[in-house]
């Protein structure tokens, strides 16, 4: 079941208090109820959007002797078979849930609890015997969970800003992950915005007992042994494993649809669920009036193609600045603009379905984005070296020329050739450069940074990719960051804003394994990305969505700062609130937006600041008392 899980243990005596406004801050994940459980040393609590089991399935949930609670935020795919095998070990279960799974394995194998979970989840296990609280995390990050450690124990909940509602929290903006938000539009990495806050890593269990806090990272990717035989042969392995995938993400008692992005990875998905739900599959589609960014020709096509329900909806600039909505879901600063269209997707999918499947980690596990392509080409043009630094410059001239489309493509790969490989991926995925950055900051909030690298988790997750192929180790870095980063949090605050759970059936864990073993040639050869997927899937959909460039599913932020949304920038970004934050120098801030408005595209930039300077207003400036309140609205009605 998704939901909102928080709490807190402690060596005495636990006020159930605090917990309970976690928990109304956190009402909008689930609108269905409410459970609290409070003993010596705990309070856990979660609120509950009903998937399965809806009549029971309440939590926290115990064991037989009540010594072990538990609140799981997820859906665990095989807790039929789980069931069955604990039953068949003497276990009494009550319910018809996934989440009464998790105490019962946890008697029976400890920690190792995780290696029996398939599914997407984040989990809170009380042990009251021990005085011990065991958080885990799914293998990829699907589910989010953070944490904190109190004078006298440890506070978690599924997002930050349940944090906020205690009057105590010290709330100190760590100036680190400004710095690293500014670079990556995310904030990355295992802190948080806030000192003292963290996220708990994806695939990864941590314990507290009486002040100690251990951590164990219990799943790594394995790429041995070598997938062996032919691409006809791979291609139809994938489609059985997509068709099952999906199969395990229909359980439920609540309408399912899907999100169309007009892509190969959403039409697939659509193609596997048409094979397995009688009659027509609702699906939901997003579009813009700017033809270069609409997509919606592509998802039409897909869902004519299996006599879908279709929806769509036009996105317009003029929505964008009453989307006090995105800011208040992201309560960390997140600048990706297709949170926007994603947003407002669930928002029209949530009043037909309750359940979402959708097509992340398609490029994440099979090799679909451009970049790959551009970072093998500069691979071969020449090695980083002592001609490094003047191809660099060279390329970036040319990058930056009036030049069209192909000039400014060969300035990049020059610019790109001249750097580390290492380096070349982070170039591509930098929002602000460090050099632009350095011309941005105040002397005082420069000092702040000073010597912080913001891609140092993009460096630690390519030296853990060490020793494989190129496409195999770029597909590791994006799955450990942007993925885990980016792409997940988005959907996972958009759908839950709205009551909406998400589903991926590319990012089923024994799909993903496979993945990961196919060769690198399946990946990327033959001039194309995601070559096995698109081979894979000719016989389920129009050869027009297979055969045509990656496109991705951000709104045309740079047309939409000249226009529509200029006034709001402007007002934000030169008011004398951003001014007295001390972060920005306020003439290069006035020259980036002049710049935009000059031609140069900068849209991403300036929706990052646009983005940080709205949540600083809406979460470092306000009381906690506002925040608990709004929490409560979301839920109403």
């Amino acid at each position: 079941m998704m939901c909102g899980i928080a709490g807190q243990a402690g060596r005495d005596d636990v006020d159930p208090g605090p917990v309970r406004s976690m928990l109304t801050a956190l009402a909008h994940r689930g609108p269905d109820g409410t459970g609290l459980h409070v003993g010596p040393g705990v309070a856990l609590g979660m609120r509950r959007l009903a998937i399965i089991d809806v009549a029971g399935g309440a939590q926290p949930v115990f064991s037989e002797d009540g010594d072990v609670v538990a609140v799981l935020n997820g859906e665990l795919y095989n807790y039929r078979r789980l069931r069955r095998d604990l039953i068949t070990r003497g276990h009494r279960l009550t319910g018809d849930g996934d989440s009464e799974c998790l105490v019962h394995l946890y008697e029976e194998y400890g920690d190792d609890l995780v290696d029996h979970l398939h599914g997407m989840f984040a989990f809170a296990i009380w042990d009251a015997r021990a005085g011990r609280l065991l958080l885990g995390r799914d293998r990829v990050g699907k589910k989010p969970l953070f944490w904190r450690l109190l004078p006298d124990g440890l506070q978690f909940a599924s997002e930050v800003k349940a944090f906020l509602v205690d009057p105590g929290f010290p709330r100190t903006v760590d100036p680190a992950a400004v710095h690293g938000y500014l670079a990556c539009a995310y904030v990355p990495g295992s802190g948080s915005i806030w000192q003292g806050v963290r996220r708990l890593a994806p695939g990864t269990v941590l314990s507290w007992s009486a002040g100690t806090v251990t951590s164990r990272r219990y799943h790594r990717p394995a790429y041995t042994p070598v997938v062996t035989g032919s691409l006809d042969e791979a291609a139809a392995e994938l489609r059985e494993r997509l068709v099952e995938a999906t199969r395990l993400r229909l359980a439920g008692e609540r309408p399912i649809g899907v999100l169309l992005s007009g892509g190969v990875d959403s039409s697939a998905v659509l193609a596997a669920t048409a094979r397995l739900v009688p009659g027509p599959v609702p699906t939901f589609t997003i579009g813009f009036d700017d033809a270069a960014s609409d997509e919606r020709r592509f998802a039409r096509a897909a869902a004519r193609h299996y006599g879908a329900d279709h929806h769509e909806w036009v996105l317009q600039p003029d929505v964008v600045p009453l989307l006090a909505g995105l800011t208040e879901q992201f309560d960390e600063p997140f600048a990706d603009s297709s949170a926007i269209a994603t947003f407002y997707l669930a928002r029209m999918a949530s009043r037909h379905v309750t359940v979402a499947l959708n097509g992340d980690g398609g490029d994440e596990c099979f090799g679909g984005y451009d970049r790959y392509r551009l970072l093998a080409g500069a691979g071969r043009l020449a090695p980083a070296g002592p001609l490094g630094p003047p191809l660099v410059r060279a390329g970036t001239a040319l990058a930056a020329s009036a030049g069209g489309h192909r000039l400014r493509r060969a300035g990049r790969v020059l610019a790109l050739a001249g750097r580390r490989p290492v380096d070349r991926y982070a170039a591509l995925m930098t929002v602000f450069e460090p050099g632009r950055l350095a011309g941005l900051y105040t002397g005082e909030f420069a000092r702040l940074v000073e010597g912080v690298d913001p891609m140092r988790h993009l460096r630690s997750a390519w030296d853990d990719g060490a020793g494989r192929s190129m496409i195999d180790r770029l597909l590791t870095v994006d799955q450990r960051t942007y993925l885990a980063g980016d792409l997940l949090p988005k959907m996972d605050l958009a759908t839950m804003a709205h009551g909406l759970e998400a589903r991926s059936p590319f990012l089923d864990q024994d799909l993903m394994a496979w993945a990961a073993r196919l060769p690198a040639r399946f990946k990327l050869g033959g001039g194309m990305s995601k070559r096995v997927l698109k081979h894979a899937v000719r016989e389920w959909l129009p050869a027009g969505l297979i055969d045509r460039p990656k496109a991705g599913f951000g709104v045309p932020m740079d047309d939409w700062l000249r226009t529509g949304l200029r006034p709001l920038a402007w007002d934000l970004l030169t008011s004398a609130t951003a001014r007295q934050r001390g972060i920005f120098r306020p003439e290069a801030v006035r020259r980036l937006l002049s710049e935009l408005d000059a031609g140069h595209r900068h849209g991403r930039r300036i929706w990052a600041l646009m983005q940080l300077e709205s949540w600083y207003r809406r979460f470092a400036d306000q009381s906690p008392q506002l925040i608990a309140r709004t929490g409560e609205r979301q839920c109403s009605p």
